[in-house]
């Protein structure tokens, strides 16, 4: 029988950690919200979930001295997630509020929706059910999905709610695109870091095998 490790869901003041746990755990994973440092610093597998907006993210962040912890497991190879504005904090930067720096794990700003795109204006927040486009390799050469995304058909709807959007400098770390007035980058994965746009917790069944996925990377 394969041993499943816990996953450690960060808490910093943002909200849904227990939808995020519940949706864990019912596809196998054993979860634990925690928000020490010494439990990320030596966790085996990490969401990063969140709702709300970026500066007050990295705030809470540096109240709970999370920073340095997180930057350290974002780039020695352990597998995180980030769900939603937990993806978003892992940019450079994130224009919401005035500039404010990110993680900076992933190259690329943090940017609002074009209020008209030209074609007519866009409701903000973009809020609901919406496809995703995935990307083969996101221009790695290998041919290959990114790995939380098998079993999920191409064009699948997941379910969206935010005002900003990642803009990736390197395309090549895109491992999905959505389309809301303009084109954007829903979900990512760089190396053991993965991240979506969309909410998996709130997206039904594909989004309960995209989490399952993560949870069996390192089973």
């Amino acid at each position: 029988m394969k041993k499943v490790r816990s996953i450690v869901i960060v808490d910093y003041g943002m909200g849904n950690l227990r939808s995020v746990a519940k949706a864990v755990e019912s596809v196998g994973g054993n979860a634990l919200i925690s928000d020490l440092p010494s439990v990320i610093a030596s966790a085996q597998q990490l969401i990063l979930p969140g709702v709300g907006a970026f500066k007050a993210g990295m705030e809470g962040l540096v109240q709970r001295g999370l920073i340095e912890p997180l930057r350290a497991r974002l780039t020695d190879g352990t597998p995180v997630l980030g769900i939603c504005l937990g993806m978003q904090i892992l940019f450079q930067q994130g224009e919401e509020g005035g500039f404010c720096n990110g993680l900076g794990v992933i190259r690329g700003t943090v940017k609002h929706f074009p209020i008209n795109n030209g074609t007519g204006r866009l409701k903000i927040p973009h809020m609901g059910w919406n496809q995703i486009a995935t990307t083969r390799d996101g221009g790695r050469g290998t041919g290959d999905t990114c790995p939380l995304l098998r079993g999920i058909p191409d064009g699948t709807f997941m379910y969206f709610v935010h005002s900003y959007y990642p803009e990736p400098l390197d395309p090549s770390v895109v491992a999905a695109r959505t389309s809301y007035g303009i084109e954007f980058a829903s979900m990512v994965w760089q190396e053991s870091v993965y991240a979506t746009q969309f909410h998996p917790e709130k997206s039904q069944r594909t989004g309960l095998q995209l989490l399952k996925n993560f949870v069996e990377l390192t089973c």
